[in-house]
């Protein structure tokens, strides 16, 4: 127990660097933020009173800390032969980490244009988040930042090559076949529901809003499981990725048929969330699909 407080009270000084890094982080994704954007996000916030972009930007800053700590999950340095002293090795494991960070924000700008593409394409997202203050969108936008904040996050997690390059490249790829599996996961909801999320949500339903990006952190949690871990060889791990693919979409399909048939056995959750507009039930549906992919990531 000694030797456990011993080597906690030497890590500190190492740990507390990695906290003051990722304030930095989001300092700077913050400005990536605002740069990005035509229009001024505290303004939004702090004048207008915008839950949407609120929402949004929430999500947004929980997506970035998930890429933070995805390249924090890494063998570091946090105990060197010095003890309390910094050395080369811990300066690497800082610089990698930023650089990875760095990397992560980039990708989560990039691909979050393409997904509001992609996804929802029925209609002009930045329109709907600034001028209509669309709380639906900003809530389907949050899921959708926090889903591929845990794509980039299991795609830069661990180690899986003996040198930086292989690394990267294998990153790379595991994260394009996640990237597939969010956009077809979310093409599948919308085919799944007996509703127009699309025109639910343009029509400023936030229920539906708010189930659509539950149900986006859901298969975010099973992307991640299916790209989490260590690089075994691309035949094995392509094959766990599909099986992890799979398996997800079959649980959150069934979970959302349990919801109508079980949990909430008096309620038809698809009127409840599209006529009914119940924030309620869209809470509850979220709630049971994001812990059924939890308890994926974690039991299998």
């Amino acid at each position: 127990m000694i030797e456990g407080f011993v080597g906690a009270l030497e890590s500190f000084p190492r740990g507390l660097a990695f906290v003051v890094l990722g304030l930095v982080v989001l300092i700077i994704a913050k400005l990536v933020r605002d740069v990005v954007t035509r229009y001024r996000v505290n303004q939004e916030i702090a004048e207008k009173g915008n839950m949407a972009v609120a929402l949004q930007l929430t999500g947004y800053f929980l997506g970035v800390i998930l890429i933070f700590l995805g390249a924090l999950y890494q063998p570091l340095t946090l105990v060197g032969p010095g003890g309390l002293g910094f050395d080369l090795n811990f300066a690497i494991d800082l610089l990698r980490v930023f650089l990875y960070s760095l990397a992560g924000i980039v990708a989560l700008n990039v691909v979050m244009f393409l997904m509001d593409r992609l996804v929802l394409y029925q209609f002009n997202v930045e329109k709907e988040i600034i001028e209509d203050q669309n709380v639906g969108t900003g809530a389907a936008e949050f899921g959708m930042y926090v889903a591929v904040g845990l794509l980039v996050a299991g795609s830069v997690a661990g180690e899986s090559a003996a040198d930086e390059l292989t690394s990267a490249l294998i990153a790379l790829a595991f994260f394009g076949m996640g990237l597939v599996l969010l956009i077809v996961f979310a093409l599948f909801y919308e085919w799944t529901t007996s509703f127009d999320i699309h025109s639910e949500i343009e029509g400023d339903n936030v229920a539906v809003g708010v189930a659509m990006g539950g149900n986006l952190i859901a298969i975010g949690l099973v992307t991640l499981k299916a790209v989490f871990g260590e690089f075994v060889g691309w035949g094995e791990s392509i094959a766990a990725f599909l099986v992890f693919g799979v398996l997800g979409f079959v649980l959150l399909y069934v979970m959302r048929l349990l919801i109508d048939l079980v949990i909430l056995p008096t309620v038809k959750v698809a009127d409840a969330l599209s006529s009914g507009r119940n924030v309620g039930v869209a809470f509850v549906e979220s709630a049971v699909v994001i812990s059924a992919a939890m308890v994926l990531f974690v039991a299998i």
